[in-house]
């Protein structure tokens, strides 16, 4: 296989990682702050439920969760649904990374003294307003470096997609280096990999360095 064919491949695949990457910060990222209410929760069995479901998503291998994801449909309920894989490894790859995620925002959270919740009381906001307008801002600051880690970490994950038989990268390097027997494919899919999580590592630090005003 030619040079230029190959490197068209593995395009068409990164267009599939790249899918993968970027819906699952798109519905984690929220996911995890949600959860992290619940983890700090006062209620018990909210509380409860919230550390039960961060113990199960930290514990367990993510290539396990995306299995029992694609196929509980069918072996729980007897359904049978059409075009469910790529769904199905979004919604693993989600309520995997909300759970670390969670953990990230309860830091956070934690980490910013009660003086800031009282002074703003006594400004007059209520505690959304206190949370969105001045600790949410200063939260995302703080964890920023450790939010960077796990999208680095999501970026390499996403090759996990293989499990569901999702052409992803990885995937379509492997196939062609197993055909063309030549370690090139991979090699070219690790250099891929490498300028992709370049890139991410770029904008997360410009984004850091955007918000140096919240120190």
């Amino acid at each position: 296989m030619s040079t230029i064919t190959m490197l068209m491949q593995l395009g068409k695949g990164m267009i599939s990682t790249a899918g993968i990457f970027f819906l699952t910060l798109l519905f984690s990222l929220p996911l995890g702050l949600i959860v992290s209410f619940g983890r700090m929760s006062g209620n018990v069995l909210v509380r409860g439920i919230s550390k039960f479901y961060i113990s199960i998503m930290r514990g367990t291998p993510l290539m396990l969760q995306l299995l029992v994801v694609y196929f509980a449909p069918y072996y729980v309920f007897g359904l049978n649904l059409r075009g469910y894989r790529f769904p199905a490894i979004i919604l693993a790859f989600c309520i995997n990374y909300a759970a670390y995620f969670a953990e990230i925002y309860r830091g956070g959270i934690e980490s910013i003294a009660v003086g800031q919740y009282e002074a703003a009381k006594v400004l007059g906001y209520n505690r959304v307003q206190t949370f969105f307008k001045i600790i949410l801002p200063q939260v995302m600051k703080r964890i920023l470096p450790s939010i960077t880690n796990e999208t680095i970490t999501l970026v390499k994950d996403t090759s996990l997609a293989f499990v569901l038989a999702q052409a992803e990268m990885f995937t379509i390097a492997k196939q062609i280096a197993a055909k063309d027997t030549s370690m090139m494919p991979l090699m070219a899919a690790g250099v891929f990999y490498y300028i992709f999580n370049f890139l991410v590592a770029f904008v997360m630090e410009r984004i850091e360095k955007s918000m140096g005003y919240y120190k």
